[in-house]
C-alpha cells in the first residue's frame, strides 16, 4: 500500500484555492460527506452560485444551514433535485439547470453509491454502474453543451471534475464486463461491481478528455475517507477483505481531508486534462484497464448508444 504515501502537493483551500468571481459551479452529492465539504470550501470564494445537487432536497437545506454556521455563504447556494438511480431525475434536473443559469464554469461528479446488494436502476442497469457511471454520464451529456459555450463565449477555464477511486483496481477481469452492466451482475462480488463504476468513471473521464479538449477534465481518487464499506463485503476474498479494511473506518481520514483532491483538481493551474490524480495531486497511479485506450473507447460507444434516447438534437 506504499502507493499511499507517495508526496503530494501542498494544498490549503482557504489559501489556495483562487477567486471564483463569476463563475457558477455544480456540485452533484453535495448535501453530504465529500461534496458538502466541497460546496463549504468553494462557497468562500465568492462564486456567482453554486448549485448544490441532491436526491433529498430537505437534507440538502440542512446543509446548506451547517455550511452557513461552519463560515460557507449560503447565499450563494441553490439546490436542485437529483437521483442518479433516474435518469428520468438526472434529465429533468439537468433542465431546470439550464433554465436557471446562462453559463456553467465547474461540475463536481462527486457523489455515488458503494457496496449495495445487487440490484437494478429505475432504467435496468446493474444499480452500482448505473448510479456511478450512467447518471453522470448523462448529466454530464446535457450540460455539454452549457460547458463548451463557458468556455467558448466567457473564455473561462472550465472543468469536470469525476470522483473515481483506487477501488477502480478491484474491477473483474477484463476491466468493464459489458454483459453485466444491464444486469445484477449477482456473480460478482459487491466490491467487484463497485470496482467496474469507479474503473468506467475514470475511463468516461479520459474520453471526455479526449473528445473536448477545450475542457479540463481529471479523475480523482479522494483518498481514505472513513466508509462502512467493508462491513457488507461479503464472500470477498481475504485480500479484498484487507484492503478496504484500510480503506475504513481506522485508518480513514475525516470528509475534510478527503476533499482536497477533487479541490485542488478543480481549481489549481497545474492539473491536466484527462490524467488520474490521487490525493494530492498525485498522478500516474492508475491500473493496467485504466491505461487501456481501446477499453475507454468502447465504454463511451457504449455509454453514448445507451444514452442517446434522453438526447434531444
Amino acid at each position: 500500500m506504499g502507493i499511499f504515501l507517495s508526496k503530494s502537493v501542498s494544498f490549503n483551500p482557504s489559501t489556495n484555492i483562487p477567486s471564483l468571481e463569476g463563475k457558477v459551479i455544480l456540485v452533484r452529492g453535495g448535501n453530504s460527506g465529500l461534496g458538502k465539504e466541497s460546496v463549504l470550501e468553494l462557497s468562500k470564494h465568492k462564486p456567482k452560485e453554486i448549485w448544490l445537487a441532491a436526491r433529498q432536497v430537505d437534507k440538502a437545506n440542512e446543509s446548506i444551514e451547517e455550511i452557513k454556521n461552519r463560515g460557507g455563504d449560503p447565499a450563494r447556494i441553490k439546490v436542485v433535485q437529483l437521483d442518479l438511480m433516474s435518469l428520468e431525475s438526472v434529465a429533468k434536473a439537468a433542465e431546470s439547470i439550464r433554465a436557471q443559469t446562462n453559463r456553467l464554469d465547474m461540475l463536481l461528479l462527486n457523489a455515488g453509491i458503494m457496496s449495495v446488494p445487487p440490484g437494478l436502476t429505475c432504467e435496468g442497469y446493474e444499480i452500482q454502474f448505473g448510479t456511478n457511471h450512467m447518471g453522470h454520464a448523462l448529466l454530464t451529456k446535457l450540460l455539454l453543451p452549457m460547458l463548451l459555450r463557458t468556455r467558448e463565449q466567457l473564455a473561462s477555464d472550465v472543468r469536470v471534475i469525476v470522483l473515481s477511486s483506487y477501488a477502480h483496481n478491484f474491477a473483474p477481469t477484463g476491466g468493464i464486463v459489458f454483459d453485466s452492466l444491464k444486469s445484477r451482475a449477482e456473480e460478482m462480488g459487491t466490491v467487484t461491481r463497485y470496482g467496474q463504476s469507479k474503473l468506467a468513471n475514470l475511463l468516461y473521464g479520459q474520453e471526455l478528455a479526449r473528445h473536448y479538449r477545450e475542457l479540463r477534465v481529471a479523475a480523482v481518487h479522494p483518498g481514505l475517507v472513513r466508509t462502512n464499506l467493508a462491513n457488507t463485503m461479503g464472500s470477498e476474498s481475504l485480500i479484498k477483505r484487507f484492503l478496504w479494511w484500510l480503506t475504513s473506518g481506522f485508518a480513514g481520514v475525516d470528509p475534510a481531508t478527503g476533499a482536497l483532491n477533487q479541490l485542488w483538481a478543480a481549481t489549481a493551474d497545474t492539473v491536466q486534462s484527462g490524467v488520474y490524480y490521487e490525493p494530492v495531486g498525485i498522478a500516474n497511479r492508475e491500473s493496467q484497464y485504466a491505461k487501456d485506450s481501446k477499453l475507454a473507447r468502447e465504454l463511451w460507444d457504449w455509454t453514448e448508444q445507451e444514452l442517446s434516447q434522453y438526447i434531444v438534437t
